[in-house]
């Protein structure tokens, strides 16, 4: 079973060909999860149970993880799932670790992908008559079609658990429930992007194994 806890990080014997995912935290995984069953069901389970959690933005903690475990040489494959955080999205360097992939978000956090309108009321239990969500978002959300400012945008601060959309709806917006809401022609691009690198690594032969 999945822990989620930091020390996840313990050395252990990798298996070849074994595929891991490292991501910065718990909610990180439980958005992943519901992202898994929706567009990649049959692989769901593995990789979720592949997740090995970083306790925030640590990229050198996941290759000194990666190479304790047998590295590039065992036959094994990583992804390290990162927020873009400081707005450069600086890629972090595998040095020489073919084997582990940084894939960074050109939005600024995971939370960033939950901004779906439709999403958000399915996921409140909104009925389409209430306009107080709709209020909201025209206040603090640019334009759905505005990608660069979106990119930029803190989303941690509006949809968070001590968010503005939780001060001003008066209830926390559930994180994995939006992201379970949200339908498949609704994900960006870079999230199909990031489960189609899963559905390859996954489908060359690597095989997940627990974090733990």
């Amino acid at each position: 079973m999945l822990q989620f806890e930091p020390e996840q990080l313990n050395a252990g014997r990798r298996k070849t060909g074994a595929f891991i995912l490292y991501v910065e935290g718990p909610r990180d995984c439980e958005i992943l999860r519901a992202w898994a069953y929706r567009l990649q069901p049959a692989l769901a389970a593995r990789i979720i149970g592949a997740a090995v959690i970083l306790g925030g933005r640590q990229p050198r903690r996941a290759l000194e993880h990666f190479r304790r475990r047998g590295g590039t040489a065992s036959g094994a494959r990583a992804v390290c799932l990162l927020d873009r955080d400081d707005g450069l999205g600086r890629a972090p360097s595998s040095e020489g670790e073919d084997g582990l992939e940084f894939f960074t978000w050109t939005r600024r956090h995971i939370e960033s992908y939950l901004l779906v309108p439709n999403a958000l009321r399915r996921a409140l239990c909104l009925d389409d008559g209430d306009a107080t969500l709709d209020r909201i978002l025209r206040r603090h959300l640019p334009s759905v079609d505005d990608e660069r400012a979106i990119r930029d945008l803190d989303a941690k601060k509006l949809i968070g658990p001590k968010g503005v959309l939780t001060r001003e709806l008066g209830r926390q917006v559930p994180l994995s429930g939006v992201a379970r809401a949200t339908r498949e022609n609704e994900l960006h691009p870079d999230v199909h992007a990031l489960f189609g690198r899963f559905h390859g690594l996954l489908s060359d032969g690597a095989r997940a194994v627990p974090g733990s």
